[in-house]
């Protein structure tokens, strides 16, 4: 519900095991970071093209079991003629715009800025302001479908006719989909923020384009027109139909409210990314030279993991949490075919030879065991930490400004001070919360449904970055296994927290010369996508201001 660690990994040189099929283990060593002669790590090859391939939601655990139980399927082809990183961790928090942003700019929240995709800025004034010098600062910054023009439109308002169906032919700039009047205000200049704008480090969109490569990206809001970067032009072709947009008869509510209407949404980017491999823009209608990155994002198995059920089926995960479901291993399949189309259209093409393909996920989803469920509805949680502030500061407004709560907690509280932030977190480690599990019976957890609560300057320390910094959050809580909150009974997961089931997602390189499976067992960050991208098309991933700020390596023996 929402009223919105940097943990050092990706700073430390990545010395550990690699396992090569076939072979005896040998060291992985620590890469230097500079791009060399040899392209990749020793193995003596740079491609053309890098394809990304994000999958939300997905574990490692999912990928295992997917290649063992389906030896012949297009994920195994990837895992059997690539580079598997079996402990690659997304950023915390493990939300979506983070963890994009994480794999395009090698920096983690404290160094992009980006702490979710909804949250609290104490320095920009709200949308809509036009008096900035008589306005106080402080303000919900929203890049959801919010910032759409028209979030109802699968086109976020371009106002084609015949959609869904027409949707192939959106191609106004994503930015001009946005509606000012729902971002931010910038006090200096009285104007609104885009998303590009909001991000403070460069991207590998912007890298490439100044090296005079092409890009293109497919992705679930227009408000990831962000990843164009600082300068507002990393992506040549960017493609973002709204999900949380109506979907069409026979379905009910957003693209994301039952499974098969989410792949069939994921089926427009898929289709984007085959027209970009057949030499063409996103649109199937317009000559173009094929990206040297593009690629996109799959929602299928995420909205599987969340649903309780849907088209018949059952959601999530069994019980135990280490086989999926019937719905979620459905969207496996979809996910995997629609993997095999992109292998076969490179294979098509030519462009099989100069093609790397990088399969990770933005984040997982938490909990993968369905016994382990508790839903905490945090709208009572902040009730009570205001009425006990009230009670002990009478004369003063709600403490709460701001809230994200997904599987963590993140609070931006209106009192600054450090005080304010203890006295949150004193009555948080203090009070209980009541909660309801799978089968909806009553279920209470201490501390707030929390295992772990940062405030204040902790907060600050925990993402490396500086108490001056107007973005991050004055409570920080992680929430205990399992524990969701919420406002209903219709999730059965969720995601931006900082467990395992919550971070521990796949990371596959697949080169055009990679004929055996290798198997990596360091513990890597995702983060570690953006120099290995660069790195792969010759380019320098030093180029990157978060590489540089946080000394992001690219991934050993790539």
């Amino acid at each position: 519900m929402k009223l919105a660690k940097r943990n050092g990994i990706a700073a430390a040189a990545v010395i550990g095991t690699v396992m090569i099929a076939g072979s005896a283990v040998v060291p992985a060593l620590a890469d230097d970071g500079q791009h060399g002669n040899d392209g990749h790590g020793g193995r003596g090859e740079t491609s053309k093209h890098v394809l990304l391939l994000s999958v939300d939601g997905l574990h490692q655990k999912d990928l295992d079991l997917y290649v063992a139980a389906h030896p012949q399927s297009a994920l195994a082809a990837l895992v059997n003629h690539g580079t598997s990183y079996t402990h690659a961790q997304t950023p915390v928090p493990s939300d979506s715009f983070p963890g994009m942003v994480g794999q395009f700019t090698g920096g983690n929240p404290g160094t992009t800025g980006i702490y979710y995709d909804d949250t609290f800025n104490r320095a920009l004034l709200p949308a809509g302001t036009t008096d900035c010098k008589n306005t106080s600062p402080g303000t919900e910054v929203a890049l959801t479908e919010a910032a759409d023009k028209n979030p109802n439109a699968l086109d976020a308002g371009q106002g084609l006719a015949g959609l869904p169906s027409s949707i192939m032919t959106m191609t106004v700039h994503p930015e001009a989909l946005l509606n000012p009047a729902a971002l931010p205000v910038d006090p200096a200049t009285c104007k609104p923020v885009y998303p590009h704008q909001y991000l403070k480090v460069n991207t590998v969109f912007e890298v490439a384009k100044s090296a005079g490569l092409t890009t293109a990206w497919s992705d679930k809001h227009p408000a990831y027109e962000i990843l164009n970067g600082p300068s507002g032009k990393g992506v040549d072709d960017l493609f973002t139909p709204e999900i949380n947009s109506k979907a069409p008869a026979p379905f009910t509510g957003d693209w994301t409210q039952d499974n098969a209407a989410t792949q069939q949404y994921d089926g427009y980017k898929v289709q984007a990314v085959l027209n970009e491999i057949d030499g063409k823009d996103h649109s199937g209608s317009k000559a173009a030279s094929v990206p040297s990155i593009f690629g996109m994002n799959f929602q299928s198995v995420s909205t599987a993991q969340k649903l309780p059920t849907s088209d018949g089926l059952t959601g999530g995960y069994l019980t135990g949490g280490s086989m999926p479901g019937p719905l979620l291993s459905k969207a496996l399949d979809y996910v995997d075919t629609s993997v095999g189309k992109l292998e076969s259209a490179l294979s098509a093409s030519g462009h099989a030879k100069d093609t790397t393909i990088i399969l990770s996920a933005k984040h997982g989803q938490s909990p993968m065991d369905p016994a382990a469920l508790i839903r905490v509805p945090d709208g009572a949680v902040i009730d009570g930490l205001n009425a006990a502030w009230k009670a002990a500061h009478p004369a003063s407004a709600d403490l709460v400004a701001f809230s994200t709560d997904d599987d963590i907690m993140q609070l931006w509280l209106s009192d600054h001070s450090q005080a304010a932030a203890q006295f949150a977190k004193d009555y948080l480690a203090s009070h209980p919360a009541a909660g309801n599990d799978i089968n909806s019976a009553t279920r209470n957890v201490p501390t707030s449904g929390l295992s772990k609560i940062y405030a204040g300057s902790e907060v600050a320390g925990y993402f490396g970055t500086k108490t001056s910094d107007a973005r991050y959050p004055d409570i920080l809580g992680i929430a205990q296994t399992g524990v969701v909150y919420t406002g209903g009974k219709s999730k059965i997961a969720e995601h931006g927290g900082a467990s395992a089931d919550d971070r521990d997602v796949p990371l596959v390189v697949s080169g055009a010369d990679d004929d055996r499976a290798r198997t990596v067992t360091t513990t890597v960050e995702t983060t570690q996508i953006a120099p290995t991208i660069l790195k792969t098309l010759g380019l320098d991933p030093n180029k990157l201001q978060a590489v540089q700020i946080e000394g992001t390596k690219a991934l050993p023996q790539h």
